[in-house]
């Protein structure tokens, strides 16, 4: 198939199509006399592939030694679950971070909603977001976030 009815099937543009092939991700085609890229089959498994692992957070450079350990003949299956712990780490991270800031986000908003704008000091910009929750400079200026 050409790389327009692949773009089709796989729901990938075909600029990125080419892009992958440049990075390595995808195989490059046969060119027939007619000089036009021809996918098999094996190019829609590839690409849904990529797919999958991009939704659970893969980069495109994890994806790529993924594929290189596939190509080079092994299973890359305990590569992937090094990734996906590593991945899952940093998504627990995350979202302790984001718990944070909506802990912030529920005081701040309490706190904005008690404040009577006739009473707001000239000298501040807004006394609902407390400079305590500046994140500290490298100078140690400040809270660290």
């Amino acid at each position: 198939m050409r790389i327009g009815e692949l773009a089709r099937h796989s729901g990938v543009p075909s600029t990125t199509l080419r892009y992958y092939e440049q990075a390595g991700l995808l195989a490059p085609p046969r060119r027939p006399a007619s000089g036009y890229r021809a996918y098999g089959e094996e190019s829609l498994n590839r690409l849904s592939f990529i797919r999958a692992a991009q939704s659970v957070g893969l980069t495109l450079a994890e994806i790529r030694d993924v594929i290189a350990i596939r190509d080079g003949g092994r299973a890359p299956c305990r590569h992937v679950q090094e990734l996906v712990e590593r991945r899952r780490a940093e998504v627990r991270t995350r979202i302790a971070e984001l718990r944070r800031l909506e802990a912030d986000l529920v005081r701040v908003s309490r706190a904005a909603a008690a404040l009577d704008p006739a009473d707001c000091d000239p000298s501040g910009v807004c006394g609902a977001i407390p400079i305590e929750l500046a994140p500290r400079t490298a100078a140690g200026r400040g809270r660290a976030g």
